[in-house]
């Protein structure tokens, strides 16, 4: 198998079905608000997304180790697919809840994409594989907000045509990186809900060789959290402080790729030339804390576009090291699962995030920002356990 073709085709799956997540993100709250929805409800529309990721994508990181990267994906980018057509025809807030509830079911494609990346690695090179995906993240969120700053009104069914071609792309070009398990861990695909006992002694770690396990799912946790608590109180906040439209709204989404482009492609490999992971991902996170923080300080979209910068700087740095810290501290022959429990932590954090800044929202257009930075130092302690952790 060509190692560096297999790793450029997982880019290009996660990069074309990320535009379409890009492309509906920045302006479901405007299509939510449609229906009179409240800012808590339109929260709840993130939040269902991200339950169900919680709750299937431990399953789906499972069924990867047993069954193959290949297979997994291409049932998420087939069902996602299908959430934008039933996004696109959404004619009731039920429906469009429904819809992000099953994009959420059948978003096993990253941690399955994760896996794959950990598959065709070594571990000196597993945080620039992982920057890759973040890259792909980055060109999502440049590319997709910029598409729906011209299609605000069809933009479900660009959406769904990109995830279609995720869909054939995987189909024809992506080649299978991991063997079939063996017959015997069938108990494990059972194992790995969240509703089993297993699925939360991988988040506490198990032995020596994953005693770092609690603090990078806790990291994971903590970090899905600040970032999603944008997705609902964000929009809402440029909306009614700053008088930004959609389409300004969406631009700033595309300022925040730019961003993740240029240190995820690129200059994240020339940092870990001087830099350990984890001295990055504490930089990473205190610079996260510090743009949030001063986000309700904005007094003009410049200004506000530089505090969303140095967030954006932060979350750069932080996704794609952790991601390898998660992968190098799995053993070898789970590390779907294990990228799925990730992936679940995360969930959860997203799962918490859009309702809690709606909520805080509602309360003060101070509040979101600022008990999520607060929230958020935790990072830095955790980033301080790592560095002392020799493990």
């Amino acid at each position: 198998m060509n190692k560096r073709f297999a790793l450029t085709t997982v880019f290009f799956v996660v990069l074309i079905d990320l535009m379409g997540f890009g492309i509906v993100l920045p302006l479901l709250p405007f299509y939510a608000e449609k229906f009179g929805v409240s800012a808590v409800a339109i929260g709840l529309l993130y939040t269902v997304y991200s339950l169900a990721q919680l709750i299937f994508s431990p399953i789906w990181g499972s069924l990867s180790d047993r069954f193959g990267r290949k297979p997994i994906m291409i049932i998420s980018t087939l069902g996602s697919t299908a959430s934008y057509i039933l996004f696109g025809f959404s004619s009731s807030f039920v429906v469009l809840f429904l819809s992000r509830l099953l994009a959420g079911s059948m978003g096993g494609n990253i941690s399955a994409a994760q896996a794959c990346v950990a598959d065709i690695t070594s571990p000196e090179d597993r945080a620039k594989g992982m920057g890759l995906i973040g890259a792909a993240f980055g060109i999502g969120f440049v590319v997709g907000p910029a598409i729906a700053t011209f299609f605000v009104h069809s933009v479900a069914f660009i959406a769904a045509g990109l995830s279609f071609t995720s869909f054939l792309m995987v189909c024809f070009a992506l080649p299978e990186t991991r063997q079939a398990a063996q017959a015997s861990d069938d108990a494990r695909v059972v194992r790995s809900s969240i509703f089993s006992i297993q699925f939360w002694k991988s988040l506490k770690g198990e032995g020596d060789s994953k005693s770092l396990l609690p603090h990078l799912f806790a990291g994971a946790f903590l970090l899905a959290l600040g970032q999603s608590s944008l997705y609902s109180a964000f929009p809402l906040f440029c909306k009614s402080r700053l008088g930004l439209s959609p389409q300004k709204v969406a631009m700033q989404f595309v300022a925040m790729g730019l961003i993740a482009i240029f240190i995820q492609g690129g200059l994240i490999r020339v940092l870990l030339k001087k830099f350990s992971e984890k001295s990055l991902f504490l930089t990473g996170s205190a610079l996260m804390i510090l743009g949030m923080a001063l986000i309700p300080w904005a007094s003009s979209e410049k200004s506000l576009m530089l505090f969303l910068g140095i967030m954006s700087v932060g979350a750069s740095l932080n996704g794609p090291t952790l991601t390898s810290l998660i992968s190098k501290n799995s053993s070898q022959n789970q590390i779907g699962q294990t990228m799925g429990s990730a992936q679940g932590a995360s969930a959860l954090g997203r799962v918490v995030g859009p309702t809690w800044g709606g909520f805080l929202l509602g309360v003060s257009y101070f509040a979101p920002f600022l008990l999520t930075s607060i929230v958020l130092i935790s990072t830095i302690f955790i980033g301080l356990e790592l560095i002392q952790n020799p493990a």
